[in-house]
C-alpha cells in the first residue's frame, strides 16, 4: 500500500490489461490543496498545511510535501507545524472546493450516467455501458484524467478494476496523480499481499485483533478459518472480509447516493466553561448546518452533537427528530437539549452539530399546521441575504460581537436578527 505520501506509489504502463473491469474509482490528489495552487501557483511544491492559523485547529489537508514530514487530516496544527516547522499554513475556502468539485463531477456525468459521489473529491463510475463511445475501462480511466488536469487543472489518480473494493485499494495505492488497473483475473493476486488494514472495515482495534493472531495480509484472511476470523473480529466482519479477500464484492454504483451527513465544529482559542456561550455557540453552528441543507435541498431525521472537553474527552449525543427539519432553531434547540443532558461541567476545547439521516426536503409531506412556519420564513429570507450578501454578512443578533467562537472579530458589517 501507498503511505498517504507517496511513497510505495504503483501505476500501470500504458496499455495495461483491463479485461474484466467495469468500476473506476477517481480520487482528487490532496484535493483541497490542489485548489489553493491552483488559485495561487506560487505555492506549487511548498509544504502545505489546510487550517486555521492557530495551534489549536486541526488540519483539514496537507500537501505530499508535508505529509512527508509526518503530517495527516485531523492532525492539531500545532503537531503539525513541529513535524514541519516550515510548512505554510492556508486557511480553507470550502466554497471554493464545492465550485471545482462541481466541475469534476460533470465530467464525470459527461461520460457515464452511472457515477456514484463519495465526497466532493472522490466518486466511483460504472463504465461498463459506455465501452462503444469512450473505449475499454483503462482508456476511460486515462481520458479522465487527462480532462481533469486540461479542463480543471488539478491531478486526480484511479483505480480501474472488477469491484468498487479493489478500484478504491488501486487507486489509493497510484496516488499521486497515477492510474492503477488490476485485471479481473488478476484480482485475487493484486489482493493476496496487502496489509489487513487496507480492507474496507478494518479500523485500528480489529485490524491489531487479526494481527494479534498472525493474520496480517489478505492471504492470511483467505487461508484463515472462519471460526479465527470470527473469534478475532465478530462474525458479521469476519463473514465480509473473508469475501472481500476472495475479491467478492456484489456492491453496484448507486446513482442515488446522498451525502450521509453535515457538520460543523469549532474548536476555541481557550477553553470554555460558560454555559450559555456554548449553547449560543450550538445555535450558530445549527443555522451553519440548516443552511447547507437548504442549500441541497435536505431535510435531517436526527441531530448529533460532539462536546471535546479540555482534557481530550469527547463525548457524542444524538436525538431522533419527530419530524425531518432543516430550519436552524429546531436543529440548534435539539443540539442544546442534548447539550444539557451532559452532566460534566469541565472546560470545553470544541462543540459541534451534525445532521444525520438525511432524506430529500418535503418527502413527508406537511401537516394540517406547520410549528416550524414563521422560522421557516425567517431562514428562508436570510438565505436569500446571505446569497445576495455574503454569509459573513448575516448572524443572529445574539452572536454580534461575540466572534466566530475562535476568537476572531465580527464582521464589521454584520446585520443581526433574533
Amino acid at each position: 500500500m501507498g503511505h498517504g505520501d507517496g511513497r510505495g506509489r504503483i501505476v500501470s504502463p500504458d496499455g495495461a490489461d483491463d479485461s474484466g473491469t467495469r468500476i473506476l474509482h477517481v480520487d482528487m490528489d490532496a484535493f483541497y490543496v490542489g485548489v489553493e495552487v491552483l488559485d495561487d501557483p506560487s505555492l506549487r511544491g511548498l509544504p502545505i498545511i489546510i487550517g486555521a492559523p492557530d495551534g489549536r485547529s486541526v488540519v483539514s489537508s496537507a500537501s505530499y510535501e508535508a505529509r512527508r514530514y509526518g503530517v495527516r487530516a485531523a492532525m492539531p496544527v500545532g503537531q503539525a507545524l513541529r513535524l514541519c516547522p516550515t510548512a505554510r499554513i492556508v486557511p480553507p475556502h470550502f466554497h471554493r472546493y464545492q465550485e471545482v468539485s462541481r466541475q469534476v463531477m460533470s465530467i464525470f456525468e459527461s461520460i457515464t450516467p452511472l457515477v456514484e459521489p463519495l465526497s466532493v473529491d472522490e466518486a466511483f463510475l460504472d463504465v461498463h455501458g459506455v465501452r462503444r463511445l469512450w473505449g475499454s475501462p483503462g482508456s476511460i480511466a486515462r481520458l479522465i484524467r487527462e480532462r481533469v488536469r486540461d479542463e480543471v487543472g488539478i491531478t486526480c489518480s484511479v483505480g480501474v478494476a472488477a469491484t468498487k473494493h479493489v478500484a478504491k485499494m488501486a487507486s489509493t495505492i497510484a496516488k499521486p496523480d497515477g492510474l492503477l488497473v488490476v485485471a479481473g483475473a488478476d484480482t485475487l493476486d493484486f489482493l493476496a499481499p496487502r496489509p489487513v488494514r487496507a480492507l474496507w472495515g478494518v479500523g485500528p482495534k480489529a485490524a491489531e485483533s487479526l494481527e494479534g493472531r498472525g493474520i496480517r495480509t489478505v492471504l492470511d484472511i483467505r487461508q484463515s478459518s472462519t471460526e479465527m476470523l470470527e473469534r478475532a473480529v465478530g462474525s458479521a466482519l469476519g463473514s465480509r472480509l473473508a469475501q472481500l479477500a476472495r475479491g467478492e464484492d456484489a456492491r453496484a454504483v448507486d446513482t442515488e447516493r446522498v451525502e450521509k451527513s453535515i457538520g460543523h465544529e469549532e474548536t476555541f482559542d481557550t477553553d470554555v466553561t460558560d454555559r450559555t456561550f456554548l449553547r449560543s455557540e450550538l445555535l450558530r453552528l445549527a443555522d451553519r448546518v440548516a443552511a447547507r441543507l437548504r442549500r441541497a435541498e435536505w431535510e435531517t431525521a436526527t441531530v448529533a452533537i460532539k462536546i471535546r472537553f479540555d482534557d481530550f474527552r469527547t463525548v457524542n449525543r444524538s436525538q431522533t427528530l419527530a419530524e425531518p427539519t432543516a430550519v436552524g432553531q429546531r436543529i440548534g434547540e435539539a443540539a442544546q437539549n442534548l447539550f444539557e443532558q451532559i452532566e460534566s461541567r469541565d472546560p470545553v476545547r470544541l462543540v459541534g452539530v451534525r445532521a444525520e439521516k438525511l432524506r430529500p426536503a418535503g418527502g413527508g409531506g406537511m401537516g394540517l399546521w406547520d410549528d416550524d412556519e414563521d422560522w421557516r420564513r425567517v431562514e428562508g429570507a436570510l438565505d436569500v441575504a446571505a446569497a445576495r450578501f455574503g454569509t459573513a454578512s448575516i448572524t443572529r443578533a445574539r452572536h454580534l460581537g461575540r466572534g466566530d467562537g475562535r476568537g476572531a472579530a465580527q464582521h464589521p458589517k454584520a446585520h443581526g436578527i433574533d
